[in-house]
This record gives C-alpha cells, structure tokens and sequence, in this order.
C-alpha cells in the first residue's frame, strides 16, 4: 500500500508547494502595488533603475527587433509564394511585429538582462546583511528596493516595445526592398494602412505586463534568496525562468482578452 501511496504523496507535496509559491507571489505583488501609491517615493532609485531596465536595454532589443522582422519578412514571402501571396509581406510583418513578436521578444529580453540582474543585486544585498541594515535604519525595503523598479520597468518596457516594433518593421521593410524587389513606397504604404490602433494599444499594453511581471519576478527571488553564493545563483536563474514563464502564458491570456 505504501508503494502505492508514495508517488501520490509526492505529487500532492508538489502541487501544495507549487501553489505557495503562487500565493507568496500574489501577496509579493499586492504589496507591491499598495506601496506605490504610499510614500514616501524614492526617486533617486526610480531614476537609476530606469536608466538600467529602458536605456541599456535598448541595443540588444533593437538587435533583436531588427533581425527578427527582416527573418519574419524573408518567411512570409517564401510561404505566400506557395499560394500567390506575396504581397502581403507588409501586412503579416506589421500585424505579427506589433501584436506579438515585438512585446514579446522585448519582454523575454529584457527578462534575460533585467530580471537576473535585478535577483542578483537584492539576493547579495540579503546575503550580505544590507538589506537587514535598511530594516534598522527605518527604511521599508519593499518601497526602497521592489516599488522604484516594479514602477520603472512598467513604464519603461511599453517604450522599448514601441522602439523594437519600429526597428522590426523597418528590418522587414529593408529586407523586402532590397531583397524581395518590393516597392519602397508601396510597403510603407501597406503598413501605414493595414495597422489599426488596436494593434497598437494592445501591443503596448502587453509590453506594460511583461515590464511589471519582469522586475516583481526579479525582486521577489532576490529578497527570498537563499545564503551563499549558490543561493544568489538559484535565485538569479529562477527570476529568468519564473519570468519567461509568466511573460509567455500572459501574453496568451491577453491576446484572448484583445481579440
């Protein structure tokens, strides 16, 4: 009976613990979002992480932007060529750029450098005691640390997906006209027609999501960082991986909710 009671065991303990971590995040995160609107506000620190999280994000989003429109540019002409489409090109870039690949793939990056940067930073600041010296000295290190990041990266991430969607809709456009012999002025034509506001809106609002899902993930593996430099590591590599994670299954629930 016990040989077959262990395995069931094992998974309830799994699932029990699984859905703690989901509760510890949920209350991590309305924390977080009452303490915005609470001062005091630490603005030196908002200034600083939005320098980080939107500036020095921008070349490896705008990389990543530009290859992938002229890749996505280059497969929808092969697979429209099957059928005698091909000029659609401008449209399905635009529509794939602004509603899904741009806020997405700018999300994932941004996770990949922000999110672990931000674990490894309050994780050594726990390990380190710098943290405990904050409690001591009377300053919150939910308002110091989690709020001035969770507010910059919510701001700043809808920027950078604005930049990314315009760089991967100009690496379509440059591969389209110099390698696909598309009209310059006809394919900027096409995109400026084919897109609505709603693609806009609800690209940006995607992006807005992924930034808050991205720095709450990250502080939150930071300040429940174990000790030692292995604890930092775990923290770190489970604030990327939480945070893809999370980016990935939001961007399905709002592209539902969208359209």
């Amino acid at each position: 009976m016990t040989f077959v009671l262990s395995p069931v065991a094992a998974i309830g303990r799994s699932a029990l613990a699984f859905l703690a971590i989901i509760g510890r995040v949920a209350i991590y995160a309305v924390q977080a979002v009452s303490h915005v609107v609470r001062p005091p506000f630490y603005f030196r620190e908002f200034l600083s992480a939005t320098m980080t999280i939107g500036y020095f994000s921008l070349p490896v989003v705008g990389l990543t932007a530009l290859f992938t429109g002229g890749a996505l540019a280059l497969q929808i002409f092969a697979g429209g060529a099957r059928f005698n489409a091909e000029a659609v090109v401008p449209q399905i870039v635009a529509i794939g750029i602004v509603r899904e690949l741009g806020p997405v793939l700018t999300g994932l990056m941004v996770a990949g450098r922000v999110s672990a940067a931000i674990a490894a930073e309050i994780g050594t600041m726990k390990v380190t005691e710098q943290i405990d010296a904050l409690t001591t000295l009377s300053t919150n290190p939910m308002k110091y640390l989690t709020v001035p990041r969770v507010l910059a990266a919510t701001l700043v991430v809808p920027v950078l997906a604005a930049v990314g969607d315009t760089i991967g809709i100009m690496g379509g456009y440059l591969v389209s006209v110099s390698r696909l012999d598309f009209n310059a002025a006809v394919y900027l034509q096409n995109t400026v027609d084919f897109l609505e506001a709603t693609d806009v809106v609800s690209g940006l609002v995607k992006a807005a999501v992924f930034g808050f899902i991205v720095a709450l993930m990250g502080c939150f593996h930071g300040m429940h960082s174990g000790r030692g430099a292995q604890g930092v590591g775990r923290a770190t590599t489970s604030a990327v991986v939480s945070s893809s994670i999370l980016i990935l299954a939001s961007n399905y629930l709002l592209t539902e909710l969208f359209f």
